[in-house]
């Protein structure tokens, strides 16, 4: 949104000019750590209600983030200031949101602030570990091997999610499609059927009595069912914000056969490849942890890292932190002990990353193997049962005649 302002500068001569932001409050931010005064700020454009719902999807993906990062390594290893940097990268993005951002973080920086620190202001778009890692990089003064890792650290982590998201939109599309179907069948072509059953006053076979059964449930009281459903799923929603909720989903979703065993493997994948990262970035240990469980996506094993970094504080090692723990492999374990002793921790850690990520994909890559054959005898099985309930009667009816 464009808006139009009045202000005193720094030497106190009054000047005017135009500032893009996402809202007012942000423009009068950005016009204050330029040093302004404000006297008046006006928007000279209302955005629609369809502008306005569309901006409220803004989002900067994963790949955008991923782009970026290299693009200031490499602005970095070029030996471009970091006002420069964001200031260009900023000017040239096409994603709005991430435009915006990054004038705000060029603005904080020529305000005097670190970059980690400006980038910390908007934590939609850089995580919480994100920060801390480039935070990592301005002690030690390598920010461009930095975002370089970070660049390749979103990839993995993209790359791993994503394979397991996308193994699961196939057979869920074809729930729903059989799921709509039968529903359709059952509401709109099984009643006018079984008007028929009833005029020719036939005894119908037990499998067809329960199928018009379910269609009488569906006509009847499908609306109730309906809105039932939807004011358990509100109260679902409402009962996963909670810290309970929350746990209680968590330990369901890795109890879950089989697919219990991917999030596992998933979570195990990203702890080790985060605290790999981290520590080959200088960031010490207890600290490393605590950031990780931050990001990790999971409850149980939030609240598993969280304990480990109070370990840890206590004078406990990593290895042992992790012990007691069913959610953490013998194996895992084992190995970190190995690392620690021999003092190639980060290296142990990075390998345990990439072994776990290549078991993620392994998984996945079964669970679509035997995903796909089950729905289709589980569907065959449904379209035969409803063929069968179907057909027979009319062919009893029609031989009858």
């Amino acid at each position: 949104m464009l808006f139009k302002y009045t202000a005193i500068d720094k030497t106190g001569n009054e000047t005017a000019g135009g500032i893009d932001a996402v809202n007012k409050d942000v423009a009068i931010s950005s016009l204050q750590r330029q040093g302004l005064v404000i006297a008046s700020i006006v928007s000279v454009e209302e955005k629609s209600f369809f502008k306005r719902e569309i901006a409220f999807f803004d989002r900067v993906s994963n790949k955008e983030i991923v782009i970026l990062s290299r693009q200031i390594s490499t602005l970095f290893e070029s030996q471009v200031s970091a006002l420069r940097v964001f200031k260009l990268l900023g000017s040239e993005s096409s994603n709005k949101m991430l435009r915006t951002a990054l004038i705000d973080v060029a603005d904080d920086i020529q305000s005097g602030k670190s970059i980690s620190d400006a980038l910390s202001e908007h934590n939609k778009i850089f995580s919480h570990f994100y920060v801390n890692m480039v935070r990592a990089g301005e002690e030690s003064g390598k920010l461009d091997q930095i975002f370089s890792y970070l660049a390749d650290y979103l990839d993995r982590s993209y790359e791993i999610t994503s394979k397991a998201k996308n193994a699961l939109i196939y057979p869920a599309f074809v729930t729903f499609t059989f799921i709509t179907v039968m529903i359709l069948m059952l509401t709109l072509v099984i009643p006018k059927i079984s008007a028929i059953f009833v005029e020719s006053g036939q005894e119908l076979p037990i499998y067809t009595k329960i199928v018009v059964g379910i269609s009488d449930f569906f006509v009847n009281y499908g609306i109730f069912l309906l809105i039932l459903i939807i004011i358990g799923g509100f109260f679902l929603w409402k009962y996963n914000k909670t810290e309970q909720g929350k746990s209680s989903i968590s330990q369901f979703r890795l109890s879950i056969p089989y697919l219990g065993n991917l999030y596992e493997k998933l979570y195990l994948s990203r702890i080790s490849d985060n605290l790999s990262t981290m520590l080959s970035s200088g960031i010490t240990m207890t600290r490393a942890i605590e950031i990780t469980a931050t990001v990790i996506g999971d409850t149980t094993y939030e609240k598993l890292l969280n304990e480990s970094a109070r370990v840890i504080k206590s004078g406990g090692s990593l290895s042992e932190s992790f012990s007691g723990y069913k959610e953490i492999p013998s194996i895992m374990i084992q190995m970190i002990k190995v690392g620690e002793e021999t003092g190639e921790l980060g290296n142990i850690l990075n390998t345990l990353s990439k072994f776990y990520a290549r078991e993620v994909k392994n998984t996945v890559d079964t669970l679509v193997t035997l995903i796909e054959p089950m729905m289709i005898v589980v569907l065959a099985l449904g379209v035969g049962v409803l063929l069968a309930a179907v057909l027979m009667p009319i062919y009893n009816i029609s031989s009858a005649i």
